[in-house]
Formats: structure tokens, C-alpha cells, sequence
């Protein structure tokens, strides 16, 4: 049998990756996930699929202000190939409780978590965490209906833009582009057309 692909590989593990939120806000009444909860769910799946994952930071200035900048990547064993997503988080001028290293520290993680998002197709779009509106979110049904999709739909999205060769931010703007709304607003007629489209051009 052929050996899989990095993308095949990588559909695999998005496919079958189950990141659970473990972490409450007390103040905020929610559950979330955190870097360390999706390190946690992944590691069984990319020793399955003989994968391996870099995760590394770096300090960049944009404007008048330092950010920090996280890449994670993965690297198929056998092909030595390499697919990689960043994302950036600010440090806030102060926070209360916390030093400067544990500032860093925080903000390092939480650009992480949303790196390990894009590569992994997690969305964390309808978490309090993200929206940080501390309860005030309303979470919308699971069930598909017509104008609306669920998160298991969108994850299918993503992992048949994957295997058509193309990433998370790459998948956002041809949404974006062809329809004028984001992914988690699409209609489902709009969802079947970029999910057919992905898999005729994987073919």
C-alpha cells in the first residue's frame, strides 16, 4: 500500500482529534481549552500517523508594540515535508497579579493555542474564551439547518481544504472572497459548494 502524504496524514489527524475543554472561568461561568489540552488530545494521534510537532515563538515589533508571534508546524517522518500556521498575541501593558515573565509566559501560550487552532482545524470561534464576553455569548444549536452549519461541518471544510493543499487562512478567503461572509456564516448551499469544490480539486 502507497504510504500517506503529509495532507493525508494531516486529514487524518484533524479528522480524529478531540481537543476537550477542561479548563472553567469561574468569573465567566465557562468551559475552555486551553495549549496544554490540545497538546494533550494530539500526541497519540501524531505518533499514529508518524508526525511530528514544532512549536516556536518569537518576539515581533508591529507598529509601537511587541507581540509574540507563535508557529507551529508539523513534519511528516518520511517525506521530511512541512506544513506550518502562526498567530499573534499582544502583551497587555500590565496585567494584575502577574510579572513580566509570567506576562510573556501567558501571552505565549495563548498565541500558541490559536496556531494549534489553524493547524489542527480546532474552532474555537463560539468559546467565551475567544469572545472573552464572560457568559454573554449565546451558544447556537449543533443541528445543521437551512443558513446555518455546525462545527463538525466547518472542521470538514477545512480538512477537504487541507487535502486540496490549501491551510486554515487560505480556506477563510475563499469564503470570504466568494460569498462575503465567514465560514461559520454560511449557508448550507454555500458549504456544499466549497466542500465539492475542495474535493474536485483534490482529485
Amino acid at each position: 500500500m502507497d504510504k500517506l502524504n503529509l495532507y493525508q496524514k494531516l486529514l487524518n489527524v484533524q479528522s480524529e482529534l478531540v481537543a476537550p475543554k477542561s479548563q472553567y472561568n469561574s468569573f465567566g461561568k465557562y468551559q475552555y481549552r486551553n495549549c496544554e489540552d490540545i497538546l494533550e488530545a494530539v500526541k497519540p494521534l501524531l505518533e499514529k500517523n508518524e508526525l511530528i510537532l514544532k512549536i516556536s515563538d518569537e518576539i515581533v515589533l508591529i507598529g509601537d508594540r511587541y507581540y509574540v508571534k507563535a508557529t507551529a508546524s508539523v513534519i511528516d517522518i518520511d517525506s521530511k515535508e512541512k506544513e506550518s500556521v502562526s498567530a499573534f498575541a499582544r502583551e497587555e501593558v500590565t496585567k494584575k497579579g502577574m510579572d513580566s515573565s509570567q506576562l510573556t509566559g501567558s501571552t505565549s501560550s495563548y498565541a500558541r493555542k490559536y496556531a494549534l487552532n489553524g493547524l489542527f482545524c480546532i474552532d474555537d470561534t463560539k468559546d467565551s474564551d475567544s469572545t472573552n464576553e464572560h457568559g454573554k455569548v449565546t451558544k447556537k444549536s449543533t443541528k445543521a439547518t437551512d443558513g446555518d452549519i455546525n462545527e463538525a461541518q466547518i472542521k470538514r471544510m477545512y480538512a477537504l481544504g487541507y487535502k486540496a493543499g490549501y491551510n486554515f487562512a487560505t480556506v477563510n478567503e475563499h469564503v470570504l472572497s466568494k460569498f462575503k461572509v465567514k465560514p461559520e456564516k454560511m449557508t448550507r448551499e454555500q458549504y456544499d459548494i466549497m466542500c465539492n469544490g475542495y474535493e474536485e480539486l483534490k482529485k
